[in-house]
């Protein structure tokens, strides 16, 4: 196995908003979130990236945005959680450039797939387990996650332990 140096990782959500795309059925939790403590702030974190909330708000509730679920929006990647229309109990997810909208391929090396960074696999635990034990969706839509930090302590233990 191949092990790649990654970049340290302590995120934030920063801001939680509601988007509701035209056409009045589909709805979104948008879970803002910034990764803080690397090289390029503007890059990681909302406070110092060009791009506004509102503005990509603005071009996201245009995107053809459809169905119930959530988004987890850092400044450079945008991960769109769905419940699947076909089969309710799963979650679809795409991936989209945060600044560009063009779509991100979650394929990794060796035929395996990206699921989630730590704030998104919490978020996506949150939402999933409020989406189960809902009733209706409006009892879901009006829950939020509370979860805020995400720290990860060692970004080297694979490394070091592939090593030995």
């Amino acid at each position: 196995m191949q092990i790649t140096p990654c970049n340290s990782y302590d995120a934030r959500v920063v801001d939680v908003r509601i988007l509701c795309p035209p056409g009045g059925r589909s709805v979104f939790k948008i879970y803002y979130v910034s990764i803080v403590g690397r090289d390029d702030p503007s890059r990681c974190e909302w406070a110092h990236c060009e791009q506004t909330v509102a503005q990509f708000e603005s071009r996201l509730v245009n995107t053809g945005l459809e169905g119930v679920g959530f988004v987890t929006a850092f400044p450079h990647i945008t991960k769109i959680f769905r419940y699947a229309p076909s089969v309710e109990i799963l979650q679809h997810v795409t991936a989209l450039n945060t600044v560009t909208f063009e779509p991100i391929d979650l394929a990794r090396d060796e035929g395996y797939m990206e699921f989630a960074c730590y704030a998104e696999a919490a978020l996506a635990a949150d939402e999933y387990h409020a989406w189960a034990v809902a009733e209706t969706v409006d009892e879901y839509l009006a829950y939020t996650s509370d979860f805020k930090k995400a720290p990860v302590v060692s970004n080297t233990k694979l490394a070091e332990y592939w090593a030995t």
